[in-house]
């Protein structure tokens, strides 16, 4: 899969750390360091431009070592780029740890997946069928 994109920041195009990685590190391009104080948030931007194929979002997503380290992570977490944006790729990462943490220009803050999506038609109707879970909801399943 091929997908456009243009980089406006000092850093390199992401890239697979692995052969079998789902997703790619992208990394801070903020002029001056960005401090996000605990439990404060901060959009970071990334300098990264991208043409989405039609069908396909990317996603945005936490980097685990990142979050176990230093507790810092993607707030809206997956964030959602559409096919049909074409701005700036901007994470918002929030610190729930209990020290400021600082974006620094060059860090690895996120990563992002490729991920392929359908468009539901919706069909009004006055029930539905039945399932086994039926209406239980959160917990419900419990452990077996």
């Amino acid at each position: 899969m091929t997908v456009r994109i243009i980089n406006k920041s000092s850093n390199a195009l992401p890239e697979y750390a692995t052969a079998l990685a789902a997703g790619m590190d992208v990394r801070a391009d903020n002029p001056e360091a960005i401090v996000i104080e605990p439990l404060g948030r901060a959009i970071v931007p990334t300098g990264l431009f991208l043409e989405i194929p039609a069908g396909y979002e990317v996603q945005v997503r936490p980097r685990s070592g990142l979050a176990a380290r230093s507790g810092l992570t993607v707030l809206n977490s997956p964030g959602t780029i559409d096919a049909d944006y074409r701005g700036e790729l901007k994470v918002i990462l929030v610190n729930l740890s209990s020290e400021p943490f600082e974006v620094k220009r060059g860090e690895r803050i996120a990563q992002i997946v490729l991920a392929r999506h359908e468009r539901i038609e919706w069909e009004p109707t006055d029930e539905l069928s039945a399932s086994d879970r039926g209406e239980g909801g959160f917990g419900s399943t419990g452990t077996k």
